[in-house]
C-alpha cells in the first residue's frame, strides 16, 4: 500500500534515553521495539532484505483496519574509514540534529511535495551519553529495482532515461539534495516509474542561486554510472544513455 502523511499524525514517544517519533495515523499500537529486526522476526513479519553498508529489512506490517503495508527498516552505520572504527554511533547534540530526526524530516517535506520517495513512517533514537544510535523505518517502493540491478539484465528505453532525468530535476527544483545520488538509489517500478531512496544526510537547500551542488550531483550519479559500466561484466549502459538523462535533466521545466 503506499503511504500518504498529508493528513497524517505525527508523535513522539520518550522513553528513557529512548525517543521515537511515529505516524500515529498509520500505526496505533506503535512500540519502541518496531524499530529493532528482532520484534519483526518474532511476528515472522520479515519479507526479505537487502545488503548495503548494513542489513536492510522489508517487512509486512497489517493495521488495526487488517490493511497490509510494505516497510523498510534501517538501522544507521557509519561509512568511509571512521566507520571502520566507529561502526555505529554518532556525536549527540539535540534531537532534531540527529540523521534520524533529519531524514524523517526530509521525507516529511518531500511528500508535501508529492515527490516520488518513500514515506516516513517512524524512527528511533537511542541516546548513550555523548553519543546516539538510530534506526529510521519507511514506506517500500513496491515491485521495483534500483537502476544496477535492472541494467546488469536489460537496457533502458530512452523514454525512461528522459524520465529518470526529469525525475531529478524535480528534486532539485525543489531545493532537495541528495547526499548520495548513485545508481543505487534510484528506483524503476514494474510502471517504469522513477523513484529516489536514501535520503540520508540530504539536506533542503533553498537558495536557487547556488546550483553548483545540482552540477555536483550529477556528476556524483555519472560516476556512479561508469563504476558499475566498469566492475560488472554486463551493465546495459552507455554514454548516449547518460546523455539522454542529462539532456532531459536540462530541458525539462518544473
Amino acid at each position: 500500500m503506499t503511504e500518504s502523511v498529508t493528513n497524517a499524525k505525527f508523535t513522539r514517544l520518550v522513553q528513557g534515553k529512548t525517543t521515537c517519533f511515529f505516524n500515529e495515523t498509520l500505526i496505533d499500537n506503535f512500540a519502541a521495539e518496531m524499530l529493532s529486526p528482532s520484534y519483526w522476526q518474532q511476528k515472522s513479519a520479515i519479507t526479505g532484505s537487502a545488503q548495503g553498508r548494513g542489513t536492510t529489512w522489508f517487512l509486512a506490517y497489517t493495521d488495526s483496519n487488517n490493511i497490509k503495508h510494505d516497510w523498510v527498516l534501517r538501522h544507521y552505520y557509519r561509512g568511509g574509514l571512521i566507520g571502520k572504527l566507529i561502526n555505529d554511533s554518532y556525536w549527540f547534540d539535540t534531537i532534531n540534529k540527529t540523521r534520524a530526526a533529519q531524514e524523517f524530516a526530509l521525507l516529511r517535506h518531500m511528500q508535501t511535495l508529492k515527490l516520488p520517495a518513500p514515506a516516513p513512517i517512524a524512527y528511533r533514537v537511542i541516546q548513550n551519553g555523548l553519543t546516539y544510535k538510530a534506526d529510521l523505518l519507511t514506506s517500500r517502493i513496491n515491485n521495483a529495482q534500483d537502476l544496477v540491478a535492472i541494467l546488469t539484465k536489460q537496457s533502458l528505453s530512452d523514454e525512461v532515461w528522459h524520465r529518470i532525468g526529469a525525475t531529478i530535476k524535480h528534486f532539485h527544483h525543489h531545493g532537495i539534495y541528495h547526499h548520495d545520488l548513485n545508481s543505487h538509489n534510484i528506483l524503476l517500478d514494474d510502471k517504469e516509474q522513477v523513484f529516489l531512496i536514501d535520503f540520508d544526510r540530504g539536506e533542503l537547500r533553498t537558495n536557487p542561486v547556488h546550483t553548483e551542488w545540482h552540477r555536483d550531483n550529477m556528476a556524483r550519479l555519472q560516476r556512479s554510472f561508469l563504476k558499475e559500466r566498469k566492475q560488472l561484466a554486463q551493465f546495459h549502459y552507455t554514454d548516449k544513455n547518460w546523455h539522454t538523462l542529462l539532456n532531459s535533466y536540462f530541458n525539462t521545466k518544473p
